[in-house]
This record gives C-alpha cells, sequence and structure tokens, in this order.
C-alpha cells in the first residue's frame, strides 16, 4: 500500500521508523536485530536510507594517485526486498540524486516497480566528504525536484526510452522538509518555495528532518498550509544518544534545542545521562504530537531500536 493510503484508514496517529543499511560485509540478521524489537508497534513502512559512494586515493607503482570509488553500505533495493518478504509491510527506499544518471534512476525504479515495493522517498542527498558543495552526476538530477518530475514522468507511462510504448510505474512519492528550514536556503520563505514545488511535481507526501523543539514543528506545518501545500506532513523525531550528540546534531543536521532541553543536556555528565534525557524528551515530545493527531509519528533509529522501542512503549 501506499503510504498516503495507510494514513488515509488509519484511525489514530501510525508509527514509522527509518534504518540504515548495514556497513558493507555485515549479514542482513544486524537489519533485522534493530527492527524486531519494534514489530510489536505494527509499523505500515519502515524506511531504508541510501548513502553514497565515498572514494580513497591509492598509490600506483609509478608514484601517481588512483581515485577508487567505494560505497561501504550496500543500496536499498535487496534491503526493502528482504524487509517486505519477511515482515509483511511496506519498504520505502530512500533515491538520491547524487552519483547517479537519469538511465540508472530509470533502472532502480523499474527494479523497485518489480518488487511490488509502492512508496519511495526522492532526496537531493548530500555531497560527498571530498566535495565543498554538491555535485550531481553530469546525466543526473540537481535536486530532488527534477528528481521527482522523472518518478511522476514514469507514473504517467514517460520513460527515457520514449520511442516504445512501456507500463507506467504506481509510485507514492514522499518528500523531504526542514521546519528549522534546509541550511542551503536563503530563508525560511524560498525553503518552503522549493517544498511547494516538489508537492507540485508529484510529492503526495512529507517527512520532516529531525526537530526537538515541536513550536517548530507546528509552525512548520501551518506555513506549509498557507503556502498551499495540503499534504500530509510526517513528523521526525530522533532521540539524543550520547555526550556527542550535544555538538555533533546541531552542527550537521542545522538544528537547534530548545532552552528546556538544552539546560538539561548542561546537567549531564554521562553519555548515559544523555541517553536516559534523550529518551523522556522523545516522550514528551511524541506525547504532543500525538495529542495534535499527526498522521504519523516518524523515528530516525539509526538501526538501533532501544530509545525507540522505550518511547513508543510510552506513546502506541
Amino acid at each position: 500500500m501506499k503510504v498516503t493510503e495507510h494514513i488515509a484508514e488509519a484511525k489514530s496517529t501510525l508509527f514509522s521508523f527509518e534504518i540504515l543499511p548495514p556497513l558493507k560485509g555485515k549479514s542482513i540478521q544486524s537489519i533485522y536485530s534493530g527492527i524486531d524489537p519494534l514489530m510489536e508497534f505494527k509499523p505500515k513502512f519502515v524506511n531504508v536510507t541510501y548513502h553514497r559512494e565515498e572514494f580513497v586515493y591509492k598509490e600506483r607503482e609509478n608514484g601517481l594517485l588512483e581515485k577508487i570509488a567505494i560505497r561501504k553500505r550496500p543500496g536499498t533495493v535487496g534491503i526493502c526486498a528482504a524487509i517486505m518478504n519477511k515482515y509483511h509491510v511496506d519498504a520505502v527506499p530512500h533515491l538520491i540524486c547524487g552519483g547517479f544518471s537519469r538511465e540508472e534512476t530509470e533502472n532502480a525504479l523499474i527494479d523497485l516497480q518489480f518488487l511490488g515495493i509502492d512508496n519511495v522517498l526522492a532526496l537531493r542527498g548530500d555531497s560527498i566528504k571530498t566535495e565543498a558543495t554538491f555535485r550531481p552526476h553530469k546525466d543526473g538530477h540537481a535536486n530532488a525536484v527534477d528528481l521527482i518530475h522523472q518518478i511522476s514522468d514514469m507514473n504517467s507511462g514517460t520513460y527515457i526510452l520514449d520511442d516504445v510504448e512501456l507500463n507506467s510505474t504506481d509510485f507514492c512519492i514522499g518528500a523531504a522538509g526542514y521546519p528549522e528550514k534546509h541550511f542551503e536556503s536563503m530563508n525560511m520563505a524560498t525553503d518552503l518555495l522549493y517544498l511547494k514545488k516538489k508537492v507540485e511535481a508529484g510529492a503526495s507526501y512529507i517527512v520532516t528532518q529531525m526537530f526537538f523543539d515541536n513550536k517548530k514543528y507546528f509552525a512548520f506545518v501551518d506555513a506549509c498550509r498557507e503556502m498551499g501545500i495540503n499534504v500530509p506532513i510526517i513528523p521526525g523525531l530522533k532521540p539524543i544518544k550520547s555526550l556527542n550528540h550535544i555538538s555533533f546534531l546541531p552542527k550537521f543536521f542545522h538544528v537547534d534545542f530548545p532552552e528546556e532541553l538544552s539546560k538539561e543536556l548542561l546537567k549531564c555528565t554521562s553519555s548515559e545521562d544523555v541517553e536516559k534525557l534523550g529518551v523522556e524528551w522523545g516522550i514528551h515530545q511524541s506525547k504532543e504530537l500525538l495529542e495534535a493527531n499527526v498522521p504519523c509519528i516518524h523515528y530516525y533509529t539509526m538501526s538501533n531500536s532501544t530509545q525507540v522501542k522505550t518511547i513508543a512503549e510510552n506513546i502506541f
């Protein structure tokens, strides 16, 4: 089923979560061990992220350096198939622009259609570590709007190979939203303009970047509605887990901690203290969102389900 169909049929707020593919060489069991503890909360869908290739430089006998592409984590197609086969829930693979040509994207979507996958989350993706700014594939997409257009075209039966009649796909397309704006946007107004373009291109629901202040999510939803963005907006939450997260999350995800939370974080002297507070704050956020009848609460687990399980036991 499509994510939007799950939301339309639900009588209460849904529970969903996101996992990371295992590191290259790890077994599928490392995925299952992160999913098993959360199945009691009856998720309707599970998101599977995609991580771009990285590059290393190896010195050859002639002294020259050769740039070699490596991929530390496998792709999402096989993982999504395994999840759907084992748990009988919908898997939502992430599709990104970076590192892919339009033809490679089309082939990936054809594979997903063959597997009976109904949903995709379309993202631009991050730049690789060796790039100061995002650089698209020379035959690929520069932004999520263009990627969504390609998926929508395939839903209408338009493929790159346009001289033969092809069957239409029927993907439900998700897009990312940023309650505290994307860090590359000039301001929130322009960020909302880009988001509206994603919806106009074919996105039928939005999942937000993590946030720790519910007021910012509610203000974001209100601003979207004023812009004419009327698709479901799913809040994304991530529990703070370690002392490192106190500086890491604001720096790399460009989010702020509300004053009430930051005061408590300053009292923490160990990662265990932070992890406990992360659960408490996650419960607090989730309860408030539940009372607001949000369509779904989506948790970023990073493939570690311990904190999310404790939160869900108090919420769902």
